[in-house]
């Protein structure tokens, strides 16, 4: 954590106990949360945090660069502290964010920039389909 202050006295921010909070709850997940799934995680610790505080301090820690913002397509957003170029696979059943390890597509932005003459610098890739829990559920 102590990165993470540092990174953030240097972009002249100040350090918060929420602060804090948000972007180790972020680290320390594979689950991809909304805002309000880190609101509710977080909200018996600090008690006097608002909703609006969650938004606004995952809206800084997108712009310098320490979390990236999903859009999922459910209304919300979801956060991801890693912020490396990786695709997600979401579930159609029950919402869920998963990554995807990006060494099974390690030639991907190679062949597309070949084929697009485009000097590629980002990706944001989303396969969309039923995870194991739902899927077993359908076939039940």
């Amino acid at each position: 954590m102590d990165d993470i202050s540092s990174i953030l006295k240097e972009k002249g921010l100040k350090v918060t106990p929420q602060r804090l909070a948000i972007i180790n709850m972020l680290k320390n997940t594979k689950e991809h949360p909304s805002a309000e799934t880190i609101y509710k995680t977080l909200s018996s610790d600090f008690p006097t945090m608002s909703l609006a505080t969650v938004y606004k301090t995952l809206e800084m820690l997108k712009n310098i660069g320490l979390v990236q913002e999903l859009n999922v397509g459910e209304g919300s957003f979801r956060y991801d502290a890693n912020v490396n170029s990786h695709p997600h696979l979401i579930c159609y059943g029950c919402n869920r964010v998963d990554d995807l390890d990006y060494s099974a597509l390690d030639n991907l932005i190679g062949e597309v920039s070949k084929y697009t003459d485009y000097l590629l610098k980002d990706q944001k890739l989303y396969f969309y389909g039923y995870c194991p829990d739902c899927k077993k559920k359908m076939t039940n």
